[in-house]
C-alpha cells in the first residue's frame, strides 16, 4: 500500500480526491495499454497463420490486398399471410387451431378424451 492508515487519517480531503482521481487515472492509462498489448499479440498470430485479425474475427477469410468491406444491410423478413385456423374447441369457439405447431392443450385432452381430430375440424 502506497499510504498507510495514518497517513491516510492525517491527510486532507483534498488530497485523498486528488489520489482517488490518480488513482482512477492510471487504472484507465494500464488497461488500455492491456488491451493494445493484446490486440498487438493477437494480429501477429493471425498474420503468422496468414489471416487477419478481422477475417479471424467475423469469420470469413479475406482475400491478400483487398479492402474490408461494410456491413451489409439486413433484408426485410418476408411476411407471410396468416393461416385460416383448422381445428375449434367445441366447448369454447374462441379457441382456435390451425393445425400447425405444438398441439394446444384443449387438443391434447380432447384426443386423450377419445374424440378425433376430425371432430374439431371446423366446418364451412
Amino acid at each position: 500500500m502506497l499510504l498507510t492508515k495514518s497517513q491516510l487519517n492525517k491527510a486532507t480531503d483534498k488530497d485523498l480526491s486528488q489520489a482517488a482521481e490518480a488513482i482512477k487515472a492510471e487504472i484507465t492509462k494500464r488497461a488500455s495499454n492491456s488491451k493494445e498489448k493484446a490486440m498487438k499479440e493477437l494480429k501477429a498470430v493471425a498474420a503468422k497463420h496468414g489471416i487477419s485479425l478481422d477475417a479471424l474475427l467475423g469469420g470469413k477469410p479475406a482475400k491478400a490486398g483487398a479492402a474490408p468491406k461494410a456491413p451489409r444491410a439486413k433484408k426485410a423478413g418476408k411476411v407471410r399471410a396468416k393461416v385460416a385456423a383448422k381445428y375449434a374447441n367445441p366447448a369454447d369457439a374462441s379457441q382456435t387451431w390451425t393445425g400447425r405447431g405444438r398441439k394446444p392443450l384443449w387438443v391434447a385432452d380432447a384426443l386423450a378424451a377419445g374424440q378425433s381430430l376430425e371432430s374439431l375440424t371446423i366446418k364451412a
